[in-house]
């Protein structure tokens, strides 16, 4: 199974961007799956999760900016980033966790303007 994140880039305060999480299968429909963040010399942190029943839990961080979805056929996880902030600049990796365990390579976001 992989996982593969993307939808990264440069963008500037206030700006948007969608990250999409593809899994090779239908890993999504009996894992949690889940958005981490990781900025240079900070720790790894949870942005938000979904499960396989389709509740969604959020950072306190990025509540009423960021949503996190998953399509119908639970093979991709997205991250929709509105408002984004300058704090927000880091590394985003993708997670499949519960009955298995998978970790995406990651995909960089930077807000800057």
């Amino acid at each position: 199974v992989q996982l593969q994140a993307s939808g990264g880039g440069l963008v500037q305060p206030g700006g948007s961007l969608r990250l999409s999480c593809a899994a090779s299968g239908t890993i999504f429909s009996r894992n949690i799956g889940g958005w981490y963040r990781q900025a240079p010399g900070k720790q790894r942190e949870a942005v938000a999760t979904i499960t396989s029943g389709g509740i969604t839990n959020y950072a306190d961080s990025v509540k009423g900016r960021f949503t996190i979805s998953r399509d119908n056929a639970k093979t991709t996880v997205y991250l929709q980033m509105n408002n984004l902030k300058p704090e927000d600049t880091a590394v985003y990796l993708c997670r499949a966790w519960g009955v298995e365990n998978y970790w995406g390579q990651g995909t960089q976001v930077t807000v800057s303007s």
